[in-house]
């Protein structure tokens, strides 16, 4: 099973965890989520394989969320799924999958426990 990283390049943590990943010698499946949007069974996929809710998995900072109403707790986990499907900058990132898991990985050294071998770098 190949890497996959949910990325945004515009954002320094999906940057420097795709950098980790390159460095531990792996050349992962890039996914550029904002481009691509998401479904919603690759959401409920991501987020239960991560032990995440969509509450967890939002982006509060630098996106809709507050404009949106988003950060009410009593909006629900489906409310926040559709917002998400709505505008994919809502969720947090990077998501990266491995055969060692799938985790948000913030801060990016979140990935290493995801590879197999460590970088010999690290990012900047």
């Amino acid at each position: 099973m190949a890497i996959v990283i949910h990325h945004n390049p515009d954002c320094g943590t999906s940057r420097n965890a795709l950098a980790m990943i390159r460095g531990s010698g792996e050349e992962p499946v890039i996914i550029d989520y904002l481009k691509t949007g998401w479904t919603r069974p690759q959401l409920q996929g991501l987020f239960a394989a991560a032990d995440l809710t969509p509450r967890q998995a939002l982006r509060t900072t630098k996106s809709p969320a507050e404009e949106l109403g988003l950060l009410d707790p009593a909006i629900s986990d489906e409310a926040l799924l559709d917002a998400m499907l709505e505008h994919p900058v809502l969720v947090n990132r990077p998501i990266v999958c491995s055969p060692k898991g799938v985790a948000l990985c913030r801060p990016s050294e979140a990935v290493l426990r995801l590879l197999t071998d460590q970088p010999t770098e690290q990012p900047l």
